[in-house]
Order: C-alpha cells, then structure tokens, then sequence
C-alpha cells in the first residue's frame, strides 16, 4: 500500500493515478496533527489495512491535480547513516558504523522548496537515499529481528551545507538545517518491497541524471543500521532512519534547480531549490573532479562567501 497525505493533509491511498481519500476509515485514531495520525495508523496498521485496501477501490483524484504534502510531517527521531556506501568498490573496506540526527523541521514534501541559507558554506548538495520507517517501538533490537520493525520506505533526500566553520562544530550546522529533508511523495508499506538492498536510485537536477546507484552498494545493511542505532536509544513508530548514499553523483544545489528524486517502487519526489543569494559553482559531481585529480567538492564561483579568485 502506498500511503499519503494531500491538500490539508488528507489521509489518501494512492490507486494507480489517483488517489482516494481515506481520512473517514481512520477518524477514530486520536491525534492533534498529520504526524500524530499518521503513527496511529503505523501502529494500529493489522486493524486498518482492510479497511483502507476497500476504501481505495473507491473513488479517487487524479493525483496531479492534488498537492501532496511530505507522508511524515513531523517524525520524532531523523536518524541519517554516514559514509555507509562502498561508492562502487572504491573503499577498501566498510566505514565505522557511524549516524547523525536531523531536526524535524527541516522535512518538505513534493512541489516544496529547499531553502539554501545565508552561511558561508563552501557547497551545498543534497544526497538521494532510501530512508526505512519504523512500524513499533524499537530498542535494543538484534539484527536478525531488526525488519519486523520496518513498516515501510520512502524516498528522502540529505540536504548538506558543507565547510561550515569551525571544523570541530560542522555536523549540526551542516546537517539540521530547515527545508534540508525533502521526502516522499509516499509511504510505500514493506511487503511492496521485495528486496530493499536491490533498489535503483536516480536522482536528476534539472534533467540531468547525476546520481544513479543501487542499494546493493549500501556498506552496513539495514538489519545492522537499526540494530546499531536502537543500542543507542529508541525509536518509535513514524521514525525515519535514512540508510545513505553513493556520493559520487553528489553535485552542487543552486537557486532555481529542479530536483527529482526516483528509488524502485517508492515513485518520484520532485522539488525545487532556492538561493536568496544567487550563489553559484561549477556543475560538477565528485566523481567529475576526482577523473582530473581534483580534490574535494568544486569551489564556489560567485555570490556571497565567494573566494576572492578561485584556481582553474
């Protein structure tokens, strides 16, 4: 089941091109807001999946001609894995195992906008992922357990503001920035997904393919990220634990960019980015300056923060 909220955060059920509204078949779950609502029905899902699988037979909405808004508005816990791909083979060996939180504001949904903001920023990029979410209260859990937790999957995207200064305090400052979690454009339920580690990953900027990679590359897989994460603390229904990216696609988000995001069977998120600054690099990815013994991500050209000559 593919699941969503739209217009003023609506329950829908997505059927094809369409989708139905479901908020009447789940008005008895208690909650103040989408998120609320949206962990009852996580939670509660053996009670509700009959009856939202007969309310979507019914009539629906072309999808396109309803605004969809992110599936989790406001999760508690954004838990991101770091360095967990093997970028092609190019590592030797898995990272350590290693993760950082963003803030719930920094979620936006299809047809939002990212923010970049006003901070000297040497790049600003945004990495495609498979983020899983979480379907029970998760603590302490071991590997082998570790996908009975998974409800689902959704397309998520780390937005990154990199070269923040002072090195030693960078993470959260480049991390947790408002309108830096894109996600959706739904919540595509577990058992949609055979196999969560053979997924395509394309994520395109203005037309262009620049990142295009598959989940068998992910270093630590998930029955591992969750086994290690829920040893720290826990985590609960409507969670989001984002499982990584191949960084070698990783290229610099401008004023103006449209972005599209499409992982297998998890449909395609689309936003665009905005720069009240007007600040602009090459577009070039990782991968582009490593082929001509470029270190490092490619220096920023005009704008604000710009440096005052930059090396050819």
């Amino acid at each position: 089941m593919k699941l969503l909220f739209f217009d003023d955060f609506r329950l829908g059920v997505l059927n094809g091109a369409t989708v139905v509204d479901v908020t009447e078949v789940v008005k008895d779950i208690p909650h103040l807001d989408p998120q609320q609502l949206i962990r009852g029905v996580i939670e509660r899902f053996a009670d509700y999946r009959q009856p939202l699988e007969q309310a979507a037979r019914g009539q629906g909405r072309p999808v396109d001609s309803v605004r969809v808004r992110p599936p989790l508005p406001h999760p508690a816990n954004i838990i991101c894995m770091a360095v967990n791909y093997m970028e092609d083979g190019t590592r030797s060996e898995p990272a350590p195992i290693n993760a950082f939180m963003k803030s719930p504001s920094a979620i936006i949904g299809p047809g939002d906008t990212m923010v970049l903001p006003d901070v000297a920023a040497t790049i600003f990029e945004g990495e495609a992922e498979v983020a899983l979410v979480i379907g029970k209260r998760a603590s302490g859990v071991p590997a082998e357990r570790a996908m009975e937790y998974v409800f689902g999957y959704t397309n998520f995207i780390d937005g990154s503001a990199r070269g923040m200064q002072p090195a030693a305090q960078s993470f959260y400052q480049m991390k947790s920035r408002d309108t830096f979690a894109p996600i959706g454009p739904y919540l595509v339920t577990a058992d949609e997904i055979a196999d969560p580690h053979k997924l395509a990953i394309k994520l395109w900027n203005n037309g262009s393919l620049y990142q295009n990679f598959n989940t068998d590359d992910m270093a630590h897989k998930i029955p591992r990220c969750i086994e290690w994460v829920t040893s720290i603390h826990t985590l609960e229904p409507g969670d989001i634990l984002a499982t990584g990216t191949n960084h070698r696609g990783l290229n610099p988000f401008m004023d103006g960019d449209q972005i599209e995001l499409e992982t297998q069977g998890l449909g395609r998120l689309k936003f665009s980015v905005r720069d009240p600054l007007g600040r602009t690099w090459a577009r070039e990815t990782r991968l582009d300056r490593q082929q001509k013994g470029q270190e490092g991500t490619t220096p920023q050209l005009t704008g604000k923060y710009a440096p005052a000559s930059v090396p050819s």
